[in-house]
């Protein structure tokens, strides 16, 4: 007869609360069982004391006469320092997204991409706007500074001055 020590369930609808027994593992989950060694309720926090409570001698007995745990009463062994803490497991198939979210995962991620190119394409052409506008205002700060009111009067001074030359030199 293989022994578990594993839980049976009690309680009313929504509100569970959990026996930990000793049963022979063909027996039905909330069925016969051998003997009570403790209680679990999930309703407490998990700080509380009477969240888990466990009769150590009666276990360790059972578990020297070969009872094995269940996954989850094993955790609460470990932590009660009864047996070695379990490995947590880890089944990270399970975790991914099925196919039908994975496509909507990989057709949003296309779509996003899209934005992104395009808000940089229309950055990139906005700043070639800005650079091109840029360059044309500093080409007409250098018109404007070429076409200086004060340079424009020396230029109209000098060219007063070589016609009035050319002219005297015409008439003697």
């Amino acid at each position: 007869m293989s022994l578990k020590i594993r839980l049976t369930r009690s309680g009313a609808k929504k509100r569970p609360f959990y026996r930990i027994v000793l049963a022979d593992s063909r027996s039905p989950r909330d069925g016969k069982f051998i003997e009570r060694l403790g209680t679990y309720n999930p309703l407490l926090r998990p700080d509380d004391p009477s969240r888990v409570t466990l009769k150590e001698e009666r276990i360790r007995h059972w578990l020297h006469h070969g009872a094995r745990p269940t996954e989850r009463v094993a955790r609460f062994l470990g932590a009660a320092n009864l047996i070695e803490t379990p490995k947590q497991r880890n089944n990270p198939l399970k975790a991914q997204p099925k196919a039908k979210a994975q496509e909507r995962a990989k057709e949003a991620q296309s779509a996003a991409a899209e934005t992104n190119a395009a808000i940089t394409d229309n950055e990139t052409s906005n700043i070639a706007e800005t650079s091109s506008s840029d360059a044309a205002e500093a080409s007409q700060e250098t018109e404007e500074t070429s076409a200086d009111p004060g340079n424009d009067s020396e230029d109209a001074a000098e060219a007063t001055t070589s016609t009035d030359t050319s002219e005297t030199k015409g008439n003697s």
